[in-house]
């Protein structure tokens, strides 16, 4: 989550091993996810992260990292803003590219974003995310919000199986993914996986604590 402490954390999860390191601006009704990163967003908030702050902290965070970094909010910011100005000022600060995660694949198409199919995405749909994604498919493996589970879902299977029928492009898994095991078993399935909030919660004991998550998770799928 975006914050006066992001830029240390982004470091960290750099030097654990992430690959790309998602930020996430912060918006007060997140309906995608449950109450880890709902209470990121609300401390973000009443710390006074606004569309602007949070711009301002992801150019911090581009000019100490190296990996892609990638901004994740919801359409009624990009609404507020604009969006094509959302889309511009975000890629000058250093995005390579972006989630808005209730905005529906056929709403605003010029918008360059990641998508988002889940269990119950049709093929057609998914075929079409496939076609418009920017990069990789962002495959969500529960019907429900973000959060730590005790097992990876079983309708991640299925799931991989219909999206590679359909297309080529990388999967990447996510939603409830919260130990090195499931990242394993997750990443045995699809290209690889998204982990956010028990990175969160590794990073609420300081930066060394999310470097050594995000290393466990790195040996797990290496």
């Amino acid at each position: 989550m975006a914050g006066a402490e992001t830029p240390e954390l982004a470091r960290a999860a750099e030097a654990g091993g992430a690959d790309l390191i998602e930020i996430g601006f912060p918006f007060s009704d997140p309906l995608a996810d449950g109450p880890v990163i709902r209470r990121a967003a609300e401390q973000a908030l009443a710390a006074g992260m606004r569309t602007a702050e949070c711009l301002e902290n992801l150019r911090t965070i581009r000019s100490e990292v190296g990996v892609p970094l990638i901004p994740m909010t919801y359409a009624s910011l990009l609404e507020a803003y604009g969006w094509e100005r959302f889309d511009e000022d975000a890629r000058d600060a250093g995005a390579a590219s972006l989630i808005v995660a209730d905005l529906p694949i056929d709403v605003h198409p010029e918008l360059r974003r990641v998508q988002l199919v889940a269990p119950t995405s049709t093929n057609q749909r998914i075929a079409l995310a496939a076609e418009r994604t920017d990069g990789w498919l962002y495959l969500v493996t529960v019907a429900g919000t973000t959060g730590a589970r005790s097992e990876l879902s079983p309708a991640l299977a299925p799931l991989v199986k219909r999206t590679r029928s359909l297309t080529d492009v990388p999967l990447y898994a996510g939603f409830g993914i919260s130990t090195p095991e499931q990242a394993a078993a997750a990443a045995e399935l699809a290209d690889g996986v998204v982990v956010g909030s028990a990175a969160l919660v590794a990073a609420e004991d300081g930066a060394p604590s999310l470097e050594r998550f995000v290393a466990q998770l790195r040996a797990a799928l290496d």
